[in-house]
């Protein structure tokens, strides 16, 4: 008959660039003592910020079952991740839509009996261990180095007595889990390399269990973002947060410091240091994107939640007169070589409006259409609030966390920008593309080309049929040339 066996999984992953360089953590911790018995890390290339986690659980959950190849059906692992996204996707909260994502969860899944496994989401805070690590396998890959648990750091940077909040756990025959751990570690230390699951190593000389010490319940519930100071606009990305979620390195490089002159964001991380941007060799015309908001719609005035699970509005007469002016802008300055659209109707005709002018095509992206709001759409702010408050607060403080009814989260978002962004500066490298799109991804566009944190959504305004500019330039860099200008409308 197999022992009962109780650990505590904690996981992490994060890009420093959503998408980007990325690396995942994971620790397997003994939930009565607090003492880590087993780490994961690896650095695992470009990849977004939900890869990266779902990556660190698999990890985690793989060394849980590695440490007690015995226990069977009598192993019991509570995982604790900061990723609300994760955590409520493999509890069956939410859906799972991500076509990247499905298959991750699914691989998660068959690690153990769905029986065996539980989840809980923990502020970040509590989760220093596992961001550690994944910190440490990012900072390994930029320096071409593969993460070594011998070098590791992570578990002196955190308390050695954990806060866990699984139940108590199952004992076995005295000194019998201590034994097991042991047993585990020399295993995995023999079968390090091809043998071993992939990043997962012993605690470097960790020593048996201490006796079981009380550990401080955890509640795991997030405290309720702050009341928006202002109602958000048409696209609610506008709305201004007051209490927003932590900055995490293990997720998103720094932001750059200000500066009285145009400063290139700083690089991803890479082997070789990148030279400063004034020294920088000549690499010739940058791609140049040039980001029109679409104009307005009868939702815009009302400031309902727009986006495209299922609301298409046309432009209003507002909104026509908005686009003409934007068009006799462009066709004065005689710049835009292109023009790319979302697929969503109030872009494509402000596109149509400018292309008319300039005599040029327009190609359409789907990775320029706005955030799917699910339920909430056509909704204003408040209504959003009294129907789906918990829902909303989630939202506002996570980019993890979707809107009610398999909506798309902001990091969903990010990603498939990104990729739009990607294809579109490389096939018009050195020219000037007029790309017409809404709120979310253009200040989803922005806020990668400065590496600013996920919060700085809420820290940008745009109006309709305002016009931002990014320049990419042939080693990585990008340039924030201008933002929200609609002196072209007065």
């Amino acid at each position: 008959m197999s022992v009962a066996r109780q650990v505590v999984v904690e996981a992490d992953g994060g890009s420093r660039g959503n998408p980007g360089p990325a690396g995942y953590g994971a620790v397997v911790i003994d939930p009565a003592t607090g003492e880590p018995l087993a780490e994961a890390a690896e650095y695992i290339g470009v990849a977004t910020n939900n890869v990266a986690e779902y990556r660190g659980l698999i990890a985690g959950l793989t060394a849980a079952k590695a440490l007690f190849p015995d226990a069977g059906d009598a192993l019991r692992v509570h995982v604790r991740m900061d990723s609300k996204l994760v955590v409520e996707q493999m509890s069956g909260r939410w859906k799972i839509k991500h076509p990247d994502m499905k298959p991750l969860a699914a691989r998660a899944a068959a690690i153990l009996p769905p029986s065996s496994v539980t989840y809980e989401w923990i502020p970040r805070a509590q989760n220093k261990h596992a961001d550690r690590l994944a910190n440490e396998a990012m900072d390994a890959g930029r320096d071409g180095r593969t993460w070594e648990a011998s070098a590791s750091t992570a578990a002196l940077d955190t308390p050695s007595a954990r806060t866990a909040s699984a139940p108590p756990p199952v004992q076995g025959p005295p000194g019998d889990q201590a034994a097991g751990a042991a047993r585990a570690r020399a295993a995995l230390a023999a079968a390090r390399g091809a043998a071993a699951p992939e990043g997962l190593f012993p605690m470097p000389g960790a020593q048996e269990p201490e006796p079981p010490v009380e550990a401080a319940p955890v509640t795991g519930a997030a405290a309720p973002a702050a009341e928006p100071s202002a109602a958000p606009g048409a696209e609610p990305s506008e709305a201004p947060v007051a209490s927003a979620p932590e900055p995490s390195t293990a997720r998103v490089a720094p932001a750059p410091e200000p500066s009285a002159t145009p400063v290139a964001s700083a690089p991803e991380p890479t082997a070789t240091p990148q030279t400063g941007w004034g020294s920088s060799p000549d690499l010739g015309a940058p791609a140049t994107l040039v980001l029109l908001r679409h104009g307005e719609t009868a939702l815009t005035p009302q400031k309902r939640f727009s986006g495209s699970g299922g609301t298409d509005p046309e432009l209003s007469a507002t909104g026509r007169d908005q686009a003409e002016r934007a068009a006799a802008h462009f066709a004065a300055l005689g710049t835009v070589q292109e023009i790319v659209s979302s697929p969503l109707r109030r872009c494509r005709e402000t596109a149509a409006a400018v292309a008319a002018r300039l005599g040029l095509d327009v190609h359409v992206d789907e990775g320029l259409r706005e955030t799917d709001f699910g339920a909430w759409e056509g909704l204003t702010f408040g209504e959003v609030r009294e129907r789906h408050g918990d829902d909303l607060t989630a939202w506002l403080a996570s980019p993890d966390a979707a809107p009610t009814g398999g909506g798309e989260s902001f990091a969903e978002v990010a990603g498939r920008v990104a990729a739009a962004r990607d294809r579109i500066v490389a096939r018009y490298a050195g020219r000037t593309v007029l790309l017409v799109t809404h709120v979310t991804p253009i200040k989803t566009l922005v806020r990668l080309a400065l590496g600013a944190p996920p919060e700085a959504l809420f820290r940008m305004e745009l109006s309709a049929a305002s016009i931002s500019t990014v320049a990419y330039y042939g080693d990585g860099n990008a340039s924030v040339r201008l933002l929200n200008d609609t002196s072209h409308l007065r």
